[in-house]
């Protein structure tokens, strides 16, 4: 017995209905057909009636009969003439009673589901494996898949001549912008912009904080720095390898890739707190997890909920303390890295450069080049000049090129023909990135990783995936489409 899931009764009683409404309409067409066939007859027996007293009238005045009865006498006729009843024989058709399902004020759902059973194994209906396809005839059921394959499924790009040049374009203006005002870091326009922008976010962090501003003849930055350092102290800032017994190499330049806690994603909130609340130090060296126990650090607030804001508090007042480097720091100092920059410390293999050092190695070595946050914001700019250029070009050329409606010029990434041309553009962005990282670097791998965007690369990559994943489910359910349709009928609904 196969088991039934939760639209099956619904789809039952709709069949059955669906069999009394059918068995109903047959009925009525027997029923009108057998009124058509009376309704001839009739006709045909009224004829030949007129017809006969015609005959008999045109009889009488031949032979000139006069019928002369006295005014209070009826005409006196051989009974013999009349027909009895008996003698009548009508010919009539007659039709079967239609079967139900009674329904009254007691009935409940699972009685009427039980009827409906009882009435199906009555007339041998067979429900099948999808019921709801037997509820439609054959041109609905074209009629629905011809909709579905319109609206409702995973299409592939249809990209035109015009698509790819655009989209190559956005590309190379967004890889020019980053090879002529990112290039290395604390060195490019864009990533001067960028330190400046950070040391105004932290002065105001500061300031929010209690902060009174610098003293006389004092950088306002490094002050800012100093004060948030004061108040929002962490069990886990280690400074270099004497901090840590020797376990590991460390130094003031790369303490900040090496905590965990001081990742600002999710990975750092996430030992942060739990530094902070076991009072131990999670650090990352050669692609492995080293914790170490530090002194009992106590977190204000009476209970866990009011511990846990404050650890967090804690966590993103000590990220603004070290975004913009340490107050003691001389030129632009070591800053934070990028969200998940640190977890590439994991990939702790391979033989780069002179020394055959392993990736994890080369990504830490890299930081301490200023490969930080700050420049990260730098790097972000041309990626961003990229995504927004290709799809105001795409909403243009919509518009104005196969003049559709404004509405339907919304740039949506799900929309198959600005995913295409979105690969293409950070496509085109990263090829111009990784050629002059080429060129430049001369095969240093620590210069090409320094001169190379990576998160032009992390979003070429994503992107890669979703058109991977399109053209894999090309020809599919949009659950997106189905799901935002479902929601315009509900609103629809509710409206009327």
């Amino acid at each position: 017995m196969t088991k039934k899931n939760k639209f099956d009764d619904q789809a039952h009683a709709l069949i059955v209905q669906k069999h009394q409404l059918d068995s109903t309409q047959a009925q009525l067409g027997r029923m009108n057909s057998t009124l058509d066939v009376m309704s001839i007859e009739q006709r045909c027996n009224q004829e030949l009636v007129e017809t006969l007293l015609f005959q008999a009238q045109s009889i009488v005045e031949e032979t000139d009969i006069v019928f002369e009865t006295e005014e209070n006498d009826a005409l006196l006729i051989e009974k013999s003439i009349y027909v009895t009843s008996s003698e009548i024989q009508i010919a009539h058709q007659i039709f079967s009673t239609l079967d139900h399902i009674a329904v009254s004020a007691e009935t409940d759902w699972g009685d009427y589901i039980d009827n409906v059973d009882a009435y199906a194994t009555r007339h041998d209906i067979d429900f099948g494996k999808d019921p709801f396809r037997d509820l439609m005839s054959v041109s609905q059921r074209i009629a629905l898949k011809k909709r579905i394959k319109e609206e409702f499924s995973l299409k592939g790009a249809n990209c035109d001549k015009y698509d790819y040049m655009i989209a190559g374009t956005c590309g190379l203006i967004g890889g020019l912008i980053d090879v002529f005002f990112v290039g290395l870091p604390g060195q490019g326009a864009l990533t001067h912009f960028t330190d400046d922008l950070t040391n105004t976010a932290v002065q105001k962090f500061a300031r929010f904080n209690g902060w009174s501003g610098p003293r006389e003849g004092h950088d306002a930055t490094a002050s800012a720095i100093g004060f948030l350092e004061q108040n929002f102290k962490v069990n886990y800032d280690h400074r270099h390898g004497g901090d840590v017994d020797g376990l590991f190499k460390m130094s003031t330049k790369n303490h900040h890739i090496k905590s965990l806690g001081h990742s600002p994603d999710l990975v750092g909130l996430f030992f942060s707190i739990v530094d902070q609340f076991n009072s131990t130090a999670h650090f990352v060296d050669g692609g492995r997890i080293i914790t170490i126990d530090t002194k009992t650090f106590e977190l204000q607030g009476a209970d866990v909920i009011s511990k846990f804001f404050a650890g967090f508090t804690n966590w993103l007042g000590h990220l603004f303390s070290d975004v913009a480097g340490s107050s003691g720091a001389e030129g632009r100092g070591s800053g934070i890295p990028i969200p998940f920059y640190s977890l590439l410390q994991f990939i702790n293999f391979g033989e780069f450069g002179q020394h055959r050092q392993t990736f994890a190695k080369v990504a830490v070595q890299v930081f301490e080049n200023g490969y930080d946050l700050r420049h990260g914001m730098a790097l972000s700019i041309p990626v961003l000049i990229t995504e927004l250029l290709t799809r105001l070009m795409w909403t243009v050329k919509q518009r104005f090129y196969h003049k559709k409606s404004w509405d339907s010029c919304i740039p949506s990434a799900s929309n198959p023909e600005l995913r295409r041309m979105l690969l293409i553009g950070h496509g085109s962005l990263c090829l111009v990135d990784t050629t002059d990282a080429a060129l430049r670097s001369g095969g240093n791998m620590i210069q090409f990783m320094l001169r190379s965007n990576l998160l032009a690369w992390a979003r070429f990559g994503t992107l890669t995936l979703k058109e991977l994943n399109a053209w894999y489910r090309k020809g599919g359910i949009d659950d997106e489409a189905v799901d935002a349709y479902l929601d315009a009928e509900y609103t629809r609904l509710l409206a009327s």
